[in-house]
């Protein structure tokens, strides 16, 4: 049986398969680097950031775990006139002083928010300091709304 150029077609096929699986290997390999921060557990979290997806699951993990940072980033969704005061508050209302947490849901909506903690998780872990990690959310984030800093 003759070929009339399947070969061509299935090796370009092939190659773009070949590529596709790689660029997905490289992409799930570095979502799975932020496991290696030391994240706060789900237990004790309301049951609608349990059933979020994994990214608002580990903002909200990574905001109880990272408080002195996260009160030092800002959130550019509009916050600011919920009163929150950084991304840590789209996360968590108040602590009392037996260290009991309120959750705001606020974040379970919103894509900004976690956006903004998933790009500090992502520059903690190149050992960005808390500054160094403003200045980027800032020059990044500036341009969907004021900051919720005072």
């Amino acid at each position: 049986m003759k070929s009339s150029g399947h070969p061509k077609i299935f090796t370009i096929s092939s190659i773009v398969l070949v590529i596709s699986f790689l660029l997905s290997a490289c992409s799930s390999t570095g979502a799975s680097t932020q496991d290696s921060l030391a994240m706060a557990s789900l237990d004790g979290m309301p049951a609608e950031v349990k059933a979020a997806p994994i990214s608002v699951q580990q903002a909200y993990q990574f905001a109880i775990a990272y408080p002195e940072i996260m009160k030092q980033i800002p959130c550019y969704c509009g916050c600011g006139a919920m009163g929150h005061t950084s991304n840590y508050a789209c996360y968590v209302s108040d602590v009392d002083a037996n260290g009991t947490v309120s959750y705001d849901t606020h974040a379970l909506g919103c894509s900004i928010c976690v956006d903004i903690t998933q790009d500090t998780m992502r520059l903690l872990k190149q050992d960005k300091t808390a500054s160094e990690i403003k200045l980027y959310i800032d020059q990044t984030y500036s341009q969907y709304g004021p900051s919720n800093i005072p």
